[in-house]
């Protein structure tokens, strides 16, 4: 076998990253599963496989620096044949049966990787020996939004940006409740060895509106009205999230006086039935003194108890 340095294309002096980005890079374009049927890459990737199992591993990089061991791995005068490899064959086996081994390097972090992770990180699940790396599901990342009531209500694009400092446009579903969490699929982590990449767990905040509030699907407010709509009724403007809708406010009708628009409360989604708006009735006076009103009230001569069922 070539000597590593030789074969990854690095020198004696080169680190363990230049080690590891050099065996990267060639994996990948040499990898079998990208060349099938073809003998010489198959033969390739075995070489820069073995190179990096004697340079990734700081023991037998050190030993071959040494002349301790030669470029397969082997003691110095020893015969592979003789204990059941495959000359050259960094993955051993032979007339004596296959030989599994587990090869191991120190990443950046001081932590173990093997080929398998390595194979998986590159390729997306690319066979090796045997098996196959086993398909991990990215990891789902989480970010908050927060939307307006009416946005609330009627839904709408949200643009947010990622922890990678990425932008991204992200619907907001009709009807969203506040705090509840929507799930865009796919947008999370990226998937290893081939498995799905994970999605972005949205938790959606609603602002408050100043003069709405949300029960369920139903949408209720106090709606002003004068004096003289109150005691002689008429149409009046009621705005919504879906827009100005007009209302018939009947003759005679009180502060507390509830009217209902059917169906113009959140939309309704699957199952779900749309709600109602419900406007309560607030009769407001003037801001300021109304003299011909004060008239009025003092020559009104019907008389009654607005404080009789308090008795």
């Amino acid at each position: 076998m070539r000597d590593p340095y030789e074969v990854l294309g690095v020198s004696k002096t080169a680190s363990e990253a230049d080690i590891k980005k050099a065996f990267r890079s060639l994996a990948k374009k040499h990898h079998p599963d990208k060349h099938a049927g073809d003998a010489d890459a198959q033969k390739k990737f075995q070489e820069i496989s073995g190179a990096y199992d004697i340079l990734g591993d700081k023991d037998k990089r050190a030993k071959f620096d040494a002349g301790e061991i030669d470029a397969s791995g082997n003691p110095r005068g020893f015969d592979p044949r003789a204990h059941g490899f495959q000359q050259g064959h960094p993955f051993g086996g032979g007339a004596g049966g296959a030989r599994e081994f587990k090869f191991t390097w120190d990443n950046a972090g001081g932590e173990s990787a093997s080929f398998e992770d390595i194979f998986s990180d590159l390729l997306g699940g690319a066979r090796r020996g045997r098996g196959a790396a086993r398909a991990q599901r990215g990891e789902d990342f989480s970010a908050n939004v927060t939307v307006s009531f009416d946005e609330a209500v009627s839904g709408g694009i949200r643009r947010i940006v990622l922890q990678n400092g990425e932008q991204l446009d992200v619907k907001i579903p009709v009807g969203v409740k506040n705090d509840q969490v929507v799930r865009v699929k796919g947008r999370g982590g990226a998937g290893r060895a081939g498995g799905p990449n994970g999605d972005i767990l949205l938790t959606v905040h609603v602002a408050p509106h100043p003069f709405m509030t949300r029960d369920g699907n139903d949408i209720r407010m106090d709606l002003p009205v004068t004096l003289k709509e109150a005691v002689l009724g008429g149409k009046v403007p009621v705005p919504t999230p879906s827009g100005t809708l007009s209302l018939t406010v009947p003759a005679g009708s009180n502060t507390g006086t509830v009217l209902r628009l059917k169906g113009k409360g959140v939309p309704g989604r699957g199952n779900e039935a749309a709600g109602d708006f419900y406007v309560r009735l607030v009769v407001s006076l003037p801001d300021r003194p109304d003299e011909a009103l004060k008239a009025f009230a003092e020559s009104w001569k019907t008389s009654y108890d607005p404080r009789a069922k308090l008795r």
